[in-house]
Formats: C-alpha cells, structure tokens, sequence
C-alpha cells in the first residue's frame, strides 16, 4: 500500500506562489504517473497536472497551463507543485494521486492511491 501526504498549502494573496509537495511511501514511486487534482466547495475534482514515471511528459488543465508546474525527484520520493500568479478561483482542496501502471496520460479512474489533500486558499 502507498501513502501520499500533501503539504505546503495555506492562505496566499492573489498573485502570489505556493509550493506543495506530495511524498509518497513503498519503493516503487519512481515508477508511478503523479498527478495533482483539487476540488473547489461545491465543485467536482478537476485534473490539474501530471506528470509521467520519468518526468518526461507533464500535462497541465489549461486554467493552470503557464502558471504551475509539476515536477518530480525520484531520490525523494516527492512530486511537487509550483503555483505561481495565484487567482482566487484556484482556491481548493488539493489533492496529490498515484497511478502505479505509469501511463502517459492516466485518466481520473487510472490512478490508484490518493493523499488527503491540503487546503490552498486564494484571497484577492
């Protein structure tokens, strides 16, 4: 079994940065597809980036796309989430997922383990 645990979210003003990271536990993490979603109150959970096994290929949801980026370091077991130019319509649970088959492109129902979530709130 793999255990996600977020952290790094808060209460930012619009505009600003946030960081969150995911570490995973098991000894397989350099081998999973990562993704981070969230849900806004409300809202169902939207896709908000992932990125492939290697860090090769990162997809992003086009309301983020030039504003986040997901990376990941293998040796940490830890995949990331810079948030930049944050807008209050980013505020919501976020929440980091595992998809342990790696695929390029893992749907919401491919991945297979998900972390708790951790609250990002955007004041404008």
């Amino acid at each position: 079994q793999v255990q996600l645990v977020e952290s790094g979210g808060g209460l930012v003003q619009a505009g600003g940065s946030l960081r969150l990271s995911c570490v995973a536990s098991g000894r397989t993490f350099s081998s999973y597809s990562m993704g981070w979603f969230r849900q806004a109150p409300g809202k169902e959970r939207e896709i908000v980036a992932a990125i492939i096994w290697s860090g090769g290929t990162t997809t992003y949801a086009d309301s983020v796309q030039g504003r986040f980026t997901i990376s990941r370091d293998n040796a940490k077991n830890t995949v990331y989430l810079q948030m930049n130019s944050l807008k209050p319509e980013d505020t919501a649970v976020y929440y980091c997922a595992a998809d342990k088959d790696g695929l390029a492109y893992p749907r919401e129902n491919d991945y297979d383990y998900w972390g708790q979530g951790t609250q990002v709130t955007v004041s404008s």
